[in-house]
């Protein structure tokens, strides 16, 4: 299946502005970070919640914990789903008590974040869960809405949107697809 892009909706300095400006936001919706953990959706939500965890910890002189959640087994999707690869383990702290920020790089229908809250509570109970993204895309099929969002691009549903990001990819960069 050969894919076309179709546009570069973020580049490396608007991915960076978006990911400061959302650093901003937590610290001022939750009046500060204390309680606060972030944990990124894998497979680049993960990137993006590392480098949230380090802008926060920057702008509030503390450390930030952060961790990563692997979905997978909790899409209900898994039927109409080729198998993928290894993907890195969950690895997540201690979240009792606490609000967690999840972090996705794109939102779509809303299934991974529903997958990520359900797979949240195999590993306690939050204070509350927020949900940041780097690219909401629209065209929801269940009730659930970021409260952090990078940007907003509207697409089609033949188009997707590809988030770039240098530890993975050597470059950030987000792109609409078709193919």
């Amino acid at each position: 299946m050969s894919v076309t892009l179709k546009a570069t909706v973020m580049d490396a300095d608007q991915i960076r502005r978006s990911l400061s400006r959302i650093a901003h936001e937590i610290v001022e919706r939750n009046r500060g970070v204390d309680g606060v953990v972030l944990v990124g959706i894998v497979s680049k939500g993960d990137v993006l919640a590392r480098r949230l965890a380090a802008t926060l910890s920057q702008l509030e002189e503390t450390e930030v914990r952060f961790g990563r959640l692997d979905v997978t087994s909790h899409r209900d999707d898994l039927h109409l789903r080729p198998r993928e690869g290894r993907r890195p383990a969950s690895e997540i702290p201690e979240i009792d008590g606490r609000v967690v920020v999840l972090v996705d790089d794109v939102i779509h229908h809303g299934r991974t974040a529903r997958a990520a809250m359900d797979a949240l509570m195999d590993f306690g109970r939050p204070r509350a869960i927020q949900l940041a993204v780097l690219v909401d895309r629209g065209h929801r099929e269940l009730p659930i809405r970021p409260d952090y969002v990078g940007k907003n691009v509207p697409t089609a549903d033949s188009e997707r949107i590809e988030v770039l990001v240098a530890e993975e990819d050597g470059l950030d960069q987000a792109v609409i697809v078709a193919g």
